[in-house]
């Protein structure tokens, strides 16, 4: 599976909780209620989990993991964990997680 067809299958499973298809910094992205909660680029997914919780900090602990830096020009998000595509059957849950943080927000 390619990460577009990973991002997919996110996709249409968070639809049922109100995540709508969009663009951050031209990519392709999920949002609730306006806000994003992960954007796919190239094979990295970006989920945007709180700097400091708990899952922002397991998250920073898988190989290859890093802050999301949109620009590439070395100023990452700090609240963002961008995650490879090795990493793709935890997509889900991460995305779940940064979809309740923005709900609780709200």
């Amino acid at each position: 599976m390619t990460p577009d067809d990973h991002f997919d299958r996110v996709a249409d499973d968070l639809a049922q909780r109100g995540a709508v298809a969009g663009a951050m910094f031209g990519k392709r992205a999920l949002k609730a209620e306006g806000k994003a909660f992960a954007c796919l680029k190239g094979d990295l997914l970006a989920v945007k989990l709180g700097d400091g919780t708990p899952a922002h900090r397991a998250t920073l602990d898988l190989t290859g993991a890093e802050l999301f830096d949109p620009s590439g020009k070395g100023r990452p998000f700090k609240d963002w964990v961008a995650v490879p595509v090795t990493h793709a059957e935890r997509w889900q849950d991460l995305a779940e997680t940064a979809l309740d943080a923005v709900a609780s927000r709200s």
